[in-house]
């Protein structure tokens, strides 16, 4: 397969922040890769990178083959960009938005014309394309932001987004980022499986049996019992799953905890790379690079 993007000990500083610390990536074209890591793991600093953005102090970076620092034209000429928050103009309409960054990328004004009609059907938004998109939902101007980004066929779409379930269902391969290196690198069942342990999740009937259940779950798993009051669940990672869901059933029981739902779950993406280094993908950086687990 052929290698779209190519990353070799790629270093970035600022300051005393070392975001990228040689991190090497490779990604063959027609994968969906998802790059995760908490915050300040320098996964902005790649994409960044990647788009000719940013110049790293070290290492060597190539798109579809081209030497992003020597040949930063016709690498942007095969990007297309879809950012977490959508980037269109309220003022014009979906059509002239689409149509507009079409032209940008060298389109004549037929082609754009068909371009642009073509990606505005392939994401649901004909019947909207000549509305001001000040009318549009967030639904409908996330999808117009997509649309511009297709239309130009880019062979590498960068999209970034704060939703791991995205992630979790449409990546076929998930790299891992901590501290600007790659720390793990997988499909999301490998990852899950390389956390190596379940998840017995338990919905109490009454908030005030939280505290109860949690400490009868603390007594069967591997680590702490994760409580959430909001939702009245309380969660916890165990060894051999199926043995551990029928003896916290048992347990809950025998100590009156009442609850409306108990059930097996593979880990999430937060538990996966909780496991692997000990904080959770919605982590902050600190000024001197250390991080907390976010409230």
């Amino acid at each position: 397969m052929t290698r779209i993007v190519e990353a070799e000990g790629l270093t970035k500083r600022f300051g005393k922040i070392e975001a990228l610390a040689g991190l090497d990536l490779t990604v063959e074209e027609g994968q969906v890769v998802a790059v995760l890591g908490p915050n300040g793991a320098g996964k902005t600093t790649f994409v960044r990178t990647v788009a000719t953005l940013l110049r790293p102090d070290e290492g060597t970076i190539r798109v579809a083959g081209y030497d992003v620092l020597a040949r930063a034209d016709q690498v942007r000429r095969l990007l297309g960009l879809a950012g977490q928050h959508a980037a269109v103009e309220d003022a014009m309409t979906g059509r002239e938005n689409v149509e507009m960054v079409a032209r940008l990328y060298g389109q004549g004004r037929l082609t754009a014309h068909r371009n642009a009609a073509r990606v505005l059907g392939q994401l649901g938004l004909t019947d909207a394309a000549d509305r001001l998109v000040r009318t549009y939902s967030g639904g409908m101007r996330r999808r117009l932001d997509l649309g511009a980004s297709l239309v130009g066929a880019p062979r590498l779409l960068l999209l970034t987004t704060q939703y791991l379930d995205e992630a979790d269902h449409l990546a076929s391969r998930i790299v891992i980022i901590d501290h600007g290196r790659v720390i793990a690198d997988g499909t999301p069942s490998e990852l899950k499986t390389r956390a190596g342990r379940d998840v017995v999740e338990v919905h109490t009937a009454h908030a005030g049996e939280l505290a109860a259940a949690a400490t009868v779950l603390h007594a069967l798993g591997v680590a702490e019992a994760v409580v959430d009051a909001a939702t009245r669940r309380v969660s916890i990672a165990v060894d051999d799953g199926t043995d551990h869901l029928t003896a916290a059933v048992r347990a809950l029981d025998e100590h009156d905890v009442k609850v409306d739902d108990i059930a097996l779950r593979r880990p999430t993406l937060d538990e996966v790379f909780l496991a692997l280094t000990g904080v959770g993908l919605d982590s902050e950086a600190g000024e001197d690079g250390s991080r907390t687990r976010a409230a």
